[in-house]
């Protein structure tokens, strides 16, 4: 049987093309969502590059659900792709672990041991004296790549275990030391493949 012929069945029709949409789907969706991201995050040199993918396979996957419109298995398929490619995408963008964050500690125990351990390991912090509901606490700063969450989070509770912390997006830093600690995060296609083999 010939590729014409195979395109042409009704086999093909019935499960080739929702296959081919949901599979379309999947991949702009993702683009998409990893292309907000991007752009939410200030990192703009890929992000059209993304843009321009995602659009091209999307009308690819819209003009087959528009010609094939007496298949609503073409209609299932375009909306389980839609919502695996949200799925996917926002797997992706945890696992390239992109930008920065500061971590916020609040502790009651001192924390002149934990700042001290941090700034061993090359970390910027700012220590406040401050008045919680039961007393004096500590409000400890820092601001790291996010890819190194994995790395604070263990000095936080060996030496801190019963604080309270929080991580929240930065996009902008203009501490000086900082940016040396971040500027080697810059985004390509060649960086952007190899935070997927994490």
């Amino acid at each position: 049987m010939e590729l014409s012929e195979i395109f042409q069945s009704e086999a093909f029709k019935l499960y080739g093309i929702p296959l081919l949409i949901c599979l379309a789907r999947v991949t702009d969706v993702t683009l998409g969502t990893i292309r907000i991201i991007f752009v939410s995050k200030g990192m703009k040199n890929i992000a059209p590059i993304l843009g321009f993918i995602e659009i091209c396979i999307w009308l690819a996957a819209i003009t087959q659900v528009m010609t094939n419109l007496t298949n609503i298995t073409n209609f299932f398929a375009y909306a389980l792709g839609y919502s695996l490619g949200n799925y996917l995408g926002i797997y992706i963008e945890g696992k390239l672990a992109l930008g920065n964050v500061v971590v916020r500690i609040i502790t009651k125990r001192d924390s002149h041991a934990l700042a001290k351990k941090l700034r061993e390991n090359n970390y910027s912090v700012t220590i406040l004296d401050a008045e919680g509901n039961f007393g004096p606490v500590n409000v400890v700063f820092t601001v790291i790549k996010r890819a190194d969450i994995q790395n604070i989070l263990p000095l936080i509770l060996h030496y801190n275990p019963n604080a309270a912390y929080s991580i929240e997006d930065v996009r902008y830093i203009s501490d000086p030391r900082v940016l040396q600690t971040t500027r080697g995060q810059r985004w390509g296609i060649a960086t952007f493949i190899k935070g997927l083999r994490k």
